[in-house]
């Protein structure tokens, strides 16, 4: 756990394999609610080889000094990252 925005991370290592691999990442608002956008890679034990580049939204509330993880939206493809691109940018012009 992170007591610090700084310090939250998606990456994710299992038996010496890093299965989650945080390539980027924006801190979109700060305080005792944190919303933070990733954009990582995953390991594809099959391929063995990285997914292609993927994208989640991630909300974390600080308790007892540590942040712990409250909800989260993966973004499935970069297709859908351009509707959600296109939707926002209508609505807020």
């Amino acid at each position: 756990m992170a007591s610090n925005v700084d310090e939250i991370t998606i990456n994710y290592e299992e038996d010496g394999v890093l299965l989650v691999k945080e390539l980027d990442r924006e801190i979109l608002s700060k305080g005792s609610w944190t919303t933070i956008m990733f954009k990582y890679v995953q390991w594809e034990k099959a391929k063995e080889a990285y997914s292609e580049e993927k994208y989640t939204i991630r909300r974390y509330r600080k308790i007892k000094n540590d942040y712990i993880q409250q909800a989260k939206f993966n973004i499935s493809s970069p297709e859908q990252a351009r509707k959600i691109i296109e939707v926002l940018q209508k609505w807020i012009a």
